[in-house]
């Protein structure tokens, strides 16, 4: 079992930075993919970011490709999702999530290929 612990979260104007951390404790997310997703309110968990087990493969959003970067420390069991040219539509609660199917060749942006999550870390942002 995994336990992830997400911090980092703020509030910030439009056109900052953040980042965020998650901490993995339990057993080490190695051999695991690991996922940034996020929620608002009246919408469905969405796939922020991904990365795959080793660190070489990476998948995101077409919302915040090019302005968010995923990374990893397998050495730490840490996940990293830098934020930049944040926008006001990126206001949710971010959460860091691990697959369940190690050495996986394809980083997956399905919320049902993940099966330990944190509790999230709150995200604003002011326009």
């Amino acid at each position: 079992q995994v336990q992830l612990v997400e911090s980092g979260g703020g509030l910030v104007q439009a056109g900052e930075s953040l980042r965020l951390s998650c901490a993995a404790s339990g057993r080490t997310i190695s051999t695991y993919d690991m996922g940034w997703f996020r929620q608002v309110p009246g919408k469905e968990r969405e796939f922020v970011a991904g990365i795959s087990w080793r660190g070489g493969r990476f998948n995101y959003a077409d919302s915040v490709k090019g302005r968010f970067t995923i990374s990893r420390d397998n050495v730490k069991n840490e996940v990293y999702l830098q934020m930049n040219s944040l926008k006001a539509e990126d206001t949710a609660v971010y959460t860091c999530a691990t697959g369940w199917r190690p050495f996986t060749a394809v980083v997956s942006t399905k919320s049902q290929e993940y099966n330990y999550w944190g509790q999230g870390t709150q995200v604003t942002v002011s326009s």
